[in-house]
């Protein structure tokens, strides 16, 4: 009988109830893109795919709050700190409340301005912005989400964010359907579906924290801390923020250079975007579970179970990319019809697949190594890959290819992923000759 080494086991303990939990985010877009495709105009779709990248850029500017909280909750439980990893989480929800009521606050200008970088048509851009003015009131329980599924994550106990976000994503769906088809509300059902979903995932995710809390312990003033606390979140994670928001920049730049070419591209690549999702937070499992386990080695200070780890998470990503892969060459052209019945649409996604069928392979490296450095809280590290993969890579390779219209844009994007594996790869080879993982355990 074929046995799994123990570390795989772990590794597989964590990492399948994540991967279930990463693919219903990509289920969602996928609903919103099927009920919205089959509606007569394209112009809903675009609606939505420029209004959801827009709360990508966003909300994931803030993604610290998920990765940061990663990082610190699994050193803390690495060295079995307990009053450490509950005051984490309380100052991590506070700052996170505090982050989304000021984004409410300030949401007229951020989406003026973000729709005004997109530049999409009139009518699409009308429509993304009642879009906007609706998904903004779900700000403080998207960040909350990013805390809570971060601490979880860190404290490994990976079946949290799986029942927290399946079912809130399950209302999502019902809600998605009966809004859009049901009562015809369309890009502004979706709107309406996802922000009472987020509110859903946030009282979930609460419920099951307050069961993680270690017996015994109180709610005292100690826990609250102090601003330095709170300031030394923030700075700690600072870099993490400069990373997303280089990432999600280079997106936003790619769904405006599409909508630039015409309604028909802008939604064609929001179909092939929707499976870009699907690839990234299927293999974000495996790079999750290294989050945690990776961290845990570093509070314990062990080096051989970081390298027990780090070898056991690329082994398992790497037959992930080659699955998925294989999927998306033998049925991606029946899945794009699954998606859309706009003939023109589908036929003109079509023509750009085979650049999906290189992404998983292009991103998998990138996926894996952001789990490590997120783990190790190599958080700069994470920033200046990023910043020369999109400064020094992925804007010069777009520039030379203009001439060649939407695959151009494509291309310039596998070569943004393969900048993050050479660059993130040589700082990890780097880091393990000279031992620096441990510097600061």
């Amino acid at each position: 009988m074929f046995h799994l080494p123990a570390i795989d086991r772990r590794l597989w303990a964590l990492a399948w109830p994540l991967m279930l939990t990463n693919l219903t985010v990509p289920l969602l877009g996928l609903v919103d893109t099927a009920v919205l495709g089959h509606l007569e105009s394209p112009e809903y779709l675009g609606a939505v795919a420029v209004g959801a990248n827009l709360f990508s850029i966003l909300y994931w500017t803030f993604g610290f709050m998920r990765m940061g909280t990663t990082g610190l909750a699994a050193q803390a439980w690495g060295k079995r700190d307990r009053f450490g990893q509950v005051a984490l989480l309380l100052r991590s929800v506070l700052l996170s409340v505090a982050i989304g009521l000021l984004l409410i606050l300030l949401h007229q200008p951020l989406i003026s301005l973000g729709l005004n970088l997109m530049n999409p048509s009139p009518d699409v851009s009308s429509l993304a912005a009642e879009y906007a003015a609706i998904r903004i009131w779900s700000a403080p329980a998207v960040l909350c989400q990013y805390t809570l599924v971060g601490w979880l994550i860190g404290t490994q106990f990976a079946r949290g964010p799986m029942i927290m976000l399946i079912v809130a994503n399950g209302v999502n769906i019902v809600l998605d359907i009966l809004f859009v088809t049901g009562l015809g509300w369309n890009s502004r059902g979706v709107a309406i579906a996802t922000v009472i979903a987020e509110y859903g995932a946030a009282g979930i995710g609460f419920a099951i924290v307050l069961t993680r809390m270690p017996e015994g312990q109180r709610l005292t003033r100690a826990l609250f801390g102090k601003l330095s606390d709170y300031l030394a979140i923030l700075q700690v994670n600072r870099f993490i923020m400069v990373r997303t928001i280089a990432l999600l920049l280079v997106l936003a730049f790619f769904t405006a250079q599409g909508a630039r070419q015409g309604d028909t591209i802008l939604a064609a690549n929001a179909v092939l975007l929707t499976f870009l999702l699907l690839i990234s937070n299927a293999l974000d499992g495996f790079a999750n579970a290294a989050e945690a386990l990776i961290g845990e080695a570093i509070g314990k200070g062990s080096q051989s179970r970081f390298r027990a780890v780090f070898r056991s998470a690329l082994r398992w990503s790497l037959w992930g990319a080659l699955l998925l892969t294989v999927v998306f060459v033998a049925g991606g052209r029946g899945l794009i019809a699954l998606l859309t019945g706009i003939e023109e649409v589908r036929t003109t996604a079509w023509q750009y697949l085979p650049w999906l069928w290189l992404l998983p392979f292009a991103a998998v490296w990138g996926f894996l190594l952001d789990g490590v450095f997120i783990g190790a809280t190599r958080t700069r590290d994470m920033q200046n890959t990023m910043l020369f993969s999109a400064l020094a890579v992925f804007v010069p390779v777009w520039w030379l290819t203009t001439g060649w219209g939407n695959h151009g844009l494509w291309f310039s994007l596998i070569c943004l992923m393969l900048a993050r594996a050479l660059s993130m790869g040589w700082l990890c080879w780097s880091h393990s000759r000279h031992q620096r993982w441990f510097e600061r355990a």
